[in-house]
């Protein structure tokens, strides 16, 4: 005896099994970058951070221009980034609160600002003075860029995907510092030093004043003052 469609259908509506369901067809996931990548303001953020990454011609070089600047003996090379190394100890929590006062974007881009202020020490005659000033910047600009970006960039990512677009935005950083450096390495062999050091300075001015436009505007998400 065969069953009508109808009384097919009941019984199917009525049993839960595999026989009677068809599991829905399988989602391809997105992969992470294109999910992230998707954010407007994300953009802008990674955006911006690459062409500062790329105009920072590393610790290395400024490190090995005050040795050559006042004929260090190597022994002591190694003092100066413990220097700065202390100096970021100093103010990295001071810069979070004040990143959390006023916003992370201008915090942000002064540091970037105090590392231009470095290489304008690096272009006057080298003196002892000028090991402290590019020291001090120095650690003026890592405690005002290395957490406050995170904080900076994490509002505009979903809570699960902030991990990996974080480290998709320290990647693209990592990647363009990296670029930087061999694009300063290469101006220092065929320019000289002074030249190659000209064209950093010139370099991180043009990608701060782009940064300062690419960055998304403060807005409370984002950037607004948080009291403490």
């Amino acid at each position: 005896m065969r069953c009508s469609p109808s009384a097919s259908a009941r019984a199917c509506s009525a049993c839960s099994c595999s026989c009677c369901t068809s599991p829905p067809p399988p989602v391809r996931p997105t992969p992470l970058q294109r999910r992230v990548l998707r954010d407007p303001a994300y953009r802008r953020i990674l955006c911006a951070t690459s062409l500062l990454g790329a105009a920072t011609i590393g610790d290395s070089f400024l490190y090995l221009l005050l040795q050559r600047g006042l004929d260090l003996p190597p022994a002591l090379f190694p003092l100066l980034p413990l220097g700065a190394a202390a100096g970021y100890l100093l103010l990295a929590v001071p810069a979070g609160r004040i990143a959390d006062r006023v916003g992370r974007r201008l915090p942000f881009l002064a540091g970037h600002a105090a590392l231009l202020g470095a290489y304008a020490v690096l272009l006057l005659p080298v003196a002892w003075p000028t090991v402290a000033a590019v020291l001090a910047l120095l650690a003026v600009f890592y405690a005002s860029t290395d957490g406050v970006l995170m904080a900076l960039a994490g509002p505009v990512l979903p809570a699960h995907r902030r991990a990996g677009g974080l480290a998709v935005l320290q990647t693209g950083q990592a990647l363009a510092r990296l670029l930087g450096a061999a694009g300063f390495g290469a101006a220092w062999t065929f320019w000289g030093q002074g030249p190659a050091l000209w064209t950093a300075a010139l370099t991180l001015a043009g990608a701060l004043a782009a940064a300062w436009r690419i960055l998304p505007a403060p807005t409370p998400a984002l950037d607004a003052p948080e009291a403490l």
